[in-house]
């Protein structure tokens, strides 16, 4: 008798554990992604960054970094700053310690990951 795809599918995944639950808990989501990850890795390592460098280092359009850039505002992992230079608008972000922590619980977290695959 032959099995739907839906019936060999569900079998084929593996349940969860409590422990690997506990072990490896939900990623940190805000971080996670990809242009938002690069906005706080980037912040880890100067003291601070202007929009303009921000977006030659991750490649990005204006619109998408403003859009990642506001969400780690509104959740306190940036601070951003505005001035003008020269009559030039500049906006300045710099990593809060809120910030440094929750990438410092990501890295671990990524680490510890990556350390259960080796095993």
């Amino acid at each position: 008798m032959a099995r739907s795809k839906a019936a060999v599918h569900k079998q084929a995944r593996p349940k969860s554990t409590p422990a690997a639950t506990e072990r490896f808990p939900d990623l940190e989501r805000l971080i996670h992604e990809r242009t938002r990850l690069g906005i706080v890795s980037a912040l880890a390592v100067n003291e601070s960054l202007s929009f303009a460098e921000l977006k030659v280092i991750l490649g990005t359009t204006d619109g998408n970094l403003s859009v990642h850039a506001r969400k780690l505002e509104d959740a306190r992992y940036l601070a951003c700053t505005k001035s003008f230079e020269k009559r030039v608008p500049r906006t300045e972000y710099r990593l809060t310690l809120t910030g440094r922590r929750a990438l410092s619980r990501y890295l671990a977290h990524m680490e510890s990951i990556i350390d259960a695959t080796k095993d």
